[in-house]
């Protein structure tokens, strides 16, 4: 279950994407491209620390971009290379902002949900002192059927290679590899499991990431 809050961010998560995605090596767009939300799905941390969540968000040329996004408290030792920025948030304080590609937690997450047939986190956000659950702007499934989970890699252990489009992470014989432009930018058919998804404008299920263990 995630739990959101009634917050003033800033910057805003579309500010931050346009300053730091067109800098990016897997980023397909002109310079000045701005973006606007479309949907975002959200996964569990076993822990309980860190907020997952990958934004989709439309290009000014058409094209929806997949960007997976890691919240933490405090800052990721040995994990700046994948930093993207700080962000104030008005009820939990300084948040610091990773591309999730090369964060731990993202990683394991994203591998327990293919391999496992895990779905999207439940919402729930406080509003005056009450829980309210809060419907999905996407869902996905993964499409495994084990029953264990994934542990996080060590930092140390994780690094990621980019192509126009596509980001693979590895950490000793993981591997997750994610489209930035689904529907676009197609993943090949290797891999042990994948997560696919649909939200408001794309009601066939798209193949988001895939991953395999080794």
């Amino acid at each position: 279950m995630a739990l959101l809050h009634q917050a003033e961010i800033r910057p805003s998560k579309l500010e931050l994407v346009e300053a730091w995605a067109p800098s990016q090596p897997w980023f397909v767009g002109a310079a000045g491209t701005g973006f606007a939300a479309r949907a975002a799905y959200r996964l569990d941390d076993p822990e309980g620390e860190v907020g997952i969540e990958t934004v989709l968000l439309r290009q000014s040329d058409g094209a929806v971009v997949q960007i997976p996004l890691t919240y933490r408290g405090a800052p990721l030792e040995g994990a700046e290379a994948w930093l993207i920025t700080t962000m104030q948030h008005s009820v939990l304080g300084d948040r610091w902002v990773y591309d999730g590609a090369g964060d731990p937690a993202y990683l394991a997450a994203t591998a327990t949900a293919a391999l496992t047939g895990g779905v999207q986190a439940e919402l729930v956000v406080q509003i005056d002192g009450e829980t309210v659950r809060r419907e999905p702007t996407a869902r996905v499934s993964g499409s495994g059927a084990q029953t264990t989970s994934v542990a996080p890699p060590a930092v140390a252990d994780v690094s990621t290679r980019h192509e126009r489009g596509i980001t693979t992470a590895t950490a000793g014989g993981l591997s997750v590899t994610i489209t930035r432009y689904p529907g676009v930018v197609e993943l090949g058919e290797t891999g042990d499991a994948s997560i696919s998804g649909t939200w408001a404008e794309q009601t066939e299920a798209l193949r988001l990431v895939v991953v395999s263990v080794a």
